[in-house]
């Protein structure tokens, strides 16, 4: 059973950092290209970010680029999200999915995905 499982979310005060994990079972990560993506209230969903099956490759939405990282470790099944200089524009349910193939923006093409987790960035 394919499973993905976000945690690392709160609340967080602008300037101020998060890491987000995703921990995943169920199936091979090496095998496949992960994504975050966020949405928040009212808005639709947004691209974050993808890296590549060995982290060779990555592709950031322009929000954050320059201030969130992504990174993987495969031996212990788990994508991190470093996010830095966070504003109140950050503030969304943060998801990571799967994706068979290359880094790619498209939400539409992942096959697999996470419950989310909240992440509010606010003084």
């Amino acid at each position: 059973q394919v499973q993905l499982v976000e945690s690392g979310g709160g609340l967080v005060q602008p300037g101020g950092s998060l890491r987000l994990s995703c921990a995943v079972s169920g199936f091979t990560l090496d095998y496949y290209t992960m994504g975050w993506f966020r949405q928040a209230p009212g808005k639709e969903r947004e691209f974050v970010g993808s890296i590549d099956w060995n982290g060779d490759v990555l592709e950031y939405g322009n929000s954050v680029k320059g201030r969130f990282t992504i990174s993987r470790d495969n031996a212990k099944n788990t994508v991190y999200l470093q996010m830095d200089s966070l504003t109140p524009e950050d503030t969304a349910v943060y998801y990571c999915a799967r994706r068979p193939g290359y880094v790619s923006g498209r939400g539409w093409t992942y096959d697999s995905w996470g419950q989310g987790t909240q992440v509010t960035v606010s003084s």
